[in-house]
């Protein structure tokens, strides 16, 4: 019934250049997305027929490709196979880039941001992680490609405007379809092959578990967070570098140079109140805190939008606060979402936030061309205002760890049996088990947990939190 084979928690060489290799895929597509952020408004001013609203649809019109294809993407990956499907996004990103590089009107640049979104592989990539790591490893590999990701946002912030200075516009759209192609080379050359394809439900979406994630209103809070985080971020963009240039007088090529200090003090800031909230568990405090002081710090953009000194501690706010609600966010699916439901709860809650990114630009545009610059950083505190709002309500999660278990079964019933052994284990709060993929998801309370009678029922070592 069991698997009783103790596997290590060491990571396998493969598993490594796995980690590395996927992570660094992941890393250089969202490195070219973020490059265009800081940038995009200073540098297609001479377009003709250019417009607040275009501007900012330039911006955002990716993640309207993004959020609707990247769970297609993952479920053709099931059928097709993941490599030939990341493949296929990455060529697409790369004709993308192309397009916007020869681009010479608005149009051809918002034609080339949509083809970029459409190579939306992510599913597709954390499927292929799931196939190539044992389940005790898995939390490891998607820690890695999910610290890959921050990265890639600071570093995009710093090396934008410096590249922008150098080779123009153009030149970032030709740099990120060179960062896709040796993408692609690293998925053929460093990747190792998945010996077969398997559905991964803490990995990847299924669509048979999606109405329910869709009813779950805790979920639903943190996919409407989001939401907002990523519409907020992205309209502050359309705004934010005409504003250091013109208000403040900071010249394009010199904006890394309060991208850099801000962002790099923020991510330090915030790693007390990540200790706070998982050590303390003061998940909900630190929480709705953070959505409140972003908030205020829009509001802060506002008001001080012609004085260095006031843009510059609201944007270390701004950015405290956004990074330290980016990295509790996923954090809090894993935690709320039911045994089994992982992967589908991250399915929405992604395309959640490439959804928000894309009304964000569309937003910060259209308030950009009726009210003015610095009305969008009001717009934006009033829209964090009403996520504040509905954080409120959330109830505080309760401190639960993830772990899988192989087990060897054939049948439902023997599933349901299984099934009511494991929640008669004190500690052990929700149970999940998949007859196809053949593995139990458990929810536990680590502190509460009878490790003993656990291993009585599946005698295994194979966990995963």
């Amino acid at each position: 019934m069991a698997d009783s084979s103790s596997q290590p928690s060491v990571m396998s060489e493969q598993e490594k250049r796995a980690s590395l290799g996927l992570a660094g895929i992941f890393s250089m597509r969202m490195l070219g997305l973020f490059m265009i952020l800081p940038v995009m408004s200073l540098y297609t001013e001479h377009l003709n027929g250019i417009t607040p609203v275009l501007l900012g649809l330039s911006i955002s019109i990716y993640g309207l490709t993004q959020a609707l294809l990247q769970i297609p993407f993952g479920l053709m990956s099931d059928r097709f196979g993941r490599k030939k499907i990341i493949t296929i996004g990455l060529l697409l990103f790369v004709a993308g880039s192309v397009v916007a590089a020869l681009s010479t009107t608005i149009y051809g640049i918002i034609l080339g941001r949509a083809l970029q979104g459409s190579g939306a592989v992510a599913a597709a990539i954390m499927a292929l992680a799931a196939d190539l790591t044992l389940e005790q490893n898995r939390t490891k590999i998607m820690a890695t490609i999910g610290i890959s990701i921050g990265i890639s946002f600071g570093i995009a912030m710093v090396l934008g405007p410096l590249l922008a200075s150098v080779v123009g516009l153009q030149g970032i759209f030709w740099f990120t379809a060179i960062l896709a192609t040796v993408g692609i080379f690293i998925l053929h050359n460093v990747v190792p092959d998945a010996k077969k394809l398997s559905v991964h439900k803490d990995a990847e979406p299924i669509p048979a578990l999606m109405g329910k994630v869709l009813k779950d209103t805790q979920l639903l809070r943190l996919d409407f967070g989001i939401f907002c985080l990523h519409l907020v971020m992205t309209a502050m963009f359309v705004v934010l570098p005409l504003v250091l240039r013109g208000k403040l007088g900071i010249a394009a090529d010199h904006h890394w140079m309060v991208y850099l200090p801000v962002l790099g003090l923020s991510v330090v800031a915030m790693l007390p109140f990540i200790i706070l909230a998982e050590k303390k568990r003061k998940m909900k405090v630190v929480f709705v805190s953070a959505v409140a002081a972003l908030s205020l710090a829009s509001l802060g953009l506002y008001l001080f939008s012609g004085h260095l000194w006031g843009m510059l501690g609201s944007l270390f706010v701004f950015f405290t606060a956004f990074n330290l609600l980016e990295a509790s966010l996923p954090s809090l699916i894993s935690k709320i979402a039911f045994a089994g439901g992982k992967g589908t709860a991250m399915g929405v809650y992604s395309s959640s936030q490439f959804f928000g990114a894309f009304c964000g630009g569309l937003m910060g545009g259209l308030v950009w061309n009726n009210y003015g610059l610095a009305s969008v950083f009001l717009a934006c505190g009033g829209i964090l205002f009403i996520w504040f709002i509905v954080a409120l309500s959330m109830k505080a999660p309760r401190h639960m760890s993830s772990l899988l278990k192989h087990v060897e079964i054939e049948t439902s019933e023997q599933a349901r049996q299984i099934t009511d052994k494991l929640l008669a284990v004190k500690g052990v709060l929700d149970v999940g088990i998949s007859v196809d993929d053949s593995t139990a998801y458990l929810k536990v309370d680590n502190e509460l947990l009878d490790e003993l009678a656990l291993e009585a029922i599946i005698p295994t070592n194979q966990a995963t939190g």
